[in-house]
């Protein structure tokens, strides 16, 4: 077959496309998550043949793309309150939601199932050729099935050119992932499928949303795939994938140990590893992450890359979307190298820190205080306290401790100060911390809280291969650090001031507790504690 190259920003060639489209053919063009193999949604003929060019199961169903809102009725049998809400929100936006189809939709858009799922994409080429083609269009990634998605047109010709009959160039994808997929079909809300827009997105307008198991885990045996996505091996380059679930430095020790491999790593592994590398981005920044993804699994497969191990991204905001095309094209292979897992807590002060850690310890977790570390005789012993004097002065020594407040004092008046206290006392705090990990581990503790409020700041983030945040409104926070302190509010407010707030840690956390002293925080730390232990994914 021959495949016409149209560009998607001439007028004349989106024409072209929609022409093609309405006379039964199958169009690949680009939406702002990915790729798609577009065809006529209404024609169950024509729908076959994006199963036969992607070598795609039948019963994986397919995505109706519109164009305006009022395009939705007449494909599904009622339009909720629920799809209203969420349409306002995030359409036109990488958003799928499922609903009871209408008799408009044949069994092979829907892959055999009674609902039907539909995107009102936000990319403007896409809109517009959904208008020339005067159909609504059914569009699966444009590749072929199992591959990783499409995100660039280069990815597109190289699995498509002669076996469809036109690819519409639009240039590189914006957001790298496919839609989010809910299912307002059936009961509560539930996610199907992760994607650009979060599920704390999704709960701020419509209150509870669960998550689906199989976001995380395999399909249980038999169940139908209510969701492209589900069922299948997908995104999978021909390398075999594993994902390594440590800490960065566990996990640059853990790769660096192999052989005849690549990394699939974050900007911040790159430093240390000592076998060839691709970066999908920053360890914090889930969003980059999902741009990056399939374009590095395409160049693994460019540079003949036969065993990768893949760093694992967070779980949390877009990094589960992330984890969720990561753990496919895995076949679900995860490696978990070394025997206890270090975790971050952090939070700003007067979160509630130090209620949570009690939590994690009654059932069953280790936890090391950082905090009181910097306070440790262990730490200021006497070699500590001359090298302090003389760096800050004879006058700090007073009766065989120090002036805390007179060191505070002259280390913080500039950077530089601050940096000489930090090469004096940190090493010192860290070979403490590490002897009650070891304490800790020795007692049987698998899981260990590293309880700091630096933790960012002192690079300890290095070694946890979770981070939790606890956080809380300001106003809660002010009112614990004037009980706790016995201050004014108006120096907990100063004190606040000089802090950073709590998005600071929940940007960069895997899990957040929101500790506004409700009863179920009791219910949050243990929903927590049974994914680190690695029984269950509970979002």
């Amino acid at each position: 077959m021959k495949t016409l190259i149209l560009s998607g920003h001439n007028t004349n060639d989106i024409e072209k496309a929609g022409e093609i489209l309405r006379s039964g053919g199958l169009v690949a063009i680009p939406t702002e998550t990915v790729y798609g193999l577009a065809a006529n949604a209404l024609d169950g003929k024509v729908v076959r043949k994006i199963y036969e060019a992607k070598g795609r199961p039948s019963d994986n169903p397919l995505i109706v793309h519109i164009s305006e809102f009022t395009q939705l009725k007449p494909l599904v049998r009622e339009v909720p309150e629920s799809a209203r809400k969420l349409a306002a929100a995030f359409w036109p936006g990488p958003l799928t939601i499922i609903l009871k189809k209408s008799e408009l939709i044949p069994e092979e858009t829907s892959g055999g199932l009674d609902t039907v799922a539909v995107r009102f994409p936000s990319h403007p080429i896409a809109r517009a050729v959904i208008q020339a083609a005067g159909v609504p269009l059914a569009a699966p990634s444009a590749n072929l099935s199992g591959k990783p998605s499409p995100t660039m047109f280069a990815h597109v010709q190289e699995d498509l050119n002669g076996r469809v009959d036109a690819l519409l160039d639009g240039g590189d994808c914006a957001v790298g992932v496919e839609s989010t997929v809910i299912t307002l079909a059936e009961g509560t809300p539930r996610v199907l499928r992760p994607g650009g827009v979060t599920v704390s997105q999704l709960r701020s307008i419509l209150g509870e949303v669960e998550v689906d198991d199989a976001v995380v885990h395999r399909l249980q045996e038999g169940k139908s795939a209510a969701s492209p996505g589900m069922k299948y091996k997908h995104y999978s380059p021909k390398a075999d994938v594993v994902i390594v679930d440590a800490s960065p430095e566990e996990y640059v020790t853990f790769v660096n140990s192999k052989q005849n491999c690549h990394a699939l790593c974050f900007d911040e592994d790159t430093e240390k590893l000592k076998v060839p590398f691709v970066s999908y981005g920053t360890r914090y920044d889930g969003e980059k992450q999902a741009h990056l993804l399939f374009s590095a699994l395409h160049y693994l497969d460019e540079i003949g890359a036969q065993r990768v191990f893949a760093h694992i991204p967070s779980k949390s905001g877009v990094g589960l979307a992330v984890y969720n095309r990561l753990i496919r094209s895995a076949g679900f292979q995860i490696a978990r190298p070394g025997t206890r897992r270090l975790v971050g807590l952090v939070g700003p002060s007067g979160a509630g820190k130090s209620t949570v850690s009690q939590l994690f310890c009654e059932l069953g977790c280790g936890a090391v205080d950082c905090d009181s570390l910097t306070r440790s005789s262990q730490v200021y012993d006497k070699a500590c306290l001359l090298e302090l004097a003389r760096a800050f002065g004879e006058d700090i020594l007073v009766d065989g401790g120090f002036n805390r407040a007179l060191v505070a004092q002259r280390a913080f008046r500039t950077n530089q100060g601050k940096k000489i206290l930090g090469k004096i006392t940190f090493p010192r705090i860290l070979r403490q911390m590490w002897k009650q990990v070891e304490e800790e581990e020795r007692s049987g503790k698998k899981i260990i809280l590293l309880d700091a409020p630096t933790l960012f700041e002192a690079g300890l983030d290095a070694v946890c291969c979770r981070i939790i945040a606890v956080s809380a409104p300001e106003e809660i926070r002010t009112s614990r650090i004037m009980a706790r302190d016995g201050i004014s509010q108006e120096q907990a407010a100063l004190r606040l001031s000089a802090q950073q707030g709590n998005a600071f840690y929940t940007s960069r956390a895997d899990f957040v507790v929101e500790n506004r002293g409700e009863e179920n925080l009791r219910d949050a730390v243990s929903k927590i504690f049974e994914e680190l232990q690695g029984d269950s994914d509970t979002l």
